[in-house]
């Protein structure tokens, strides 16, 4: 009898350390598992002389890993444990197995990516020619997902600054939302992972501004909308806050916005700026001296600078700026009509 209470004791526990074992190998794995989903491309740079440690605790803290202490596990048990120097492009839809791997190998330290700056104000259309240029995706490739109408609903599950209003939009729905910054691609890359990036950098910085524009009278797509034009006719911070105000006056009284750069984008195609002067008589949803209000959608991609104008306009009396394109780009404001007239003529003419 006593032998049975032993051996149905000593059952238990070996069923217990099973139990632990099991438990302990089953976490150990879902910690090894990917971050996302959805591919999610990101730089990641390791200097020369950085410890492990310091890697993986970056990588955890940069949300590419679940977990740095068993991911340096893993390293141990399989023997990858020389990390190289160098710039990586990562993603966050690779389990920690597959980083590992990658940041051991130096052939992948750079040698296929290459770097692209996007310019603020850079239309859509000619962000999908640079990336066409400088990868293996064809700028046809990337606007006609662009005004993928299925794609772009499964991304507003993603990303909560689309809405439908960016179907407003009537050139490419996505205008105004790929973030202008200096991005390093695979130059074998998709054009799925290519519009992730950059809707990826245009969430991360208008989380950064979230309060504001919840109290903001106007949506987001009209505070984009709005940004997109303030980046065109403004050249530094302080013009931007000052214009931004000037036109957040004019559709207080109910004026018109009759800015020129929207006539640029109604135009969609011209060979000079002079073009987008002497069509204010085009008809065009995107023309602001034809329509009232604001245009359908962004007439460009405005950078944070521009989003932060129209989030925080300079408060004046001002109905009207001009700039001085022939000399050194200085804007002038005018309260009145009658002023507006008098810099335009002084300046323009």
């Amino acid at each position: 009898m006593r032998n049975k209470k032993l051996l149905v004791i000593l059952l238990s526990f070996l069923l217990f350390i099973g139990i632990l074992f099991g438990g302990g190998y089953a976490y150990y794995v879902s910690q090894l598992g990917a971050v996302a989903k959805q591919s999610d491309e990101v730089d990641f740079v390791i200097e020369n002389g950085e410890s492990t440690n310091h890697v993986l605790s970056r990588l955890k803290e940069e949300g590419i890993i679940k977990n740095d202490l068993m991911t340096k596990v893993y390293m141990k048990l399989s023997g990858e444990v020389n990390i190289k120097a160098g710039n990586f492009i990562l993603d966050r839809s690779w389990n920690s197995k597959q980083i590992v791997a990658h940041l051991n190998d130096a052939t992948k330290a750079g040698s296929e990516q290459v770097t692209i700056t996007i310019t603020e104000g850079m239309w859509a259309k000619d962000i999908a020619k640079k990336m066409e240029e400088n990868t293996n995706v064809s700028a046809d490739e990337l606007l006609a997902l662009w005004n993928d109408k299925d794609y772009i609903v499964e991304l507003s599950k993603e990303y909560s600054f689309i809405t439908e209003d960016v179907f407003y939009s009537q050139h490419v729905y996505l205008e105004g939302y790929l973030f202008p910054e200096t991005y390093a691609f695979l130059k074998n890359t998709s054009a799925e992972a290519i519009t992730e990036r950059f809707l990826n950098q245009t969430q991360k910085v208008l989380d950064q501004y979230e309060a504001q524009i919840a109290q903001s009278e106007l949506s987001l797509h009209e505070l984009m909308t709005l940004a997109s034009v303030v980046q065109y006719e403004g050249t530094t911070e302080e013009d931007m806050k000052l214009i931004a105000g000037v036109f957040y006056n004019r559709l207080k009284k109910g004026m018109r916005l009759q800015s020129s750069v929207t006539v640029c984008y109604a135009l969609y195609e011209f060979n000079d700026w002079m073009d987008c002067e002497t069509n204010s008589d085009l008809k065009s949803d995107y023309n602001t001296y034809y329509v009232e209000g604001l245009p359908p959608g962004p007439i460009l991609n405005p950078g944070e600078t521009a989003i932060l104008a129209v989030l925080e306009p300079t408060p004046s009396d001002y109905l009207y700026f001009m700039a001085d394109v022939y000399g050194d780009g200085t804007v002038y404001y005018a309260k009145t009509y009658r002023e507006h007239a008098a810099n335009v003529a002084k300046y323009l003419y």
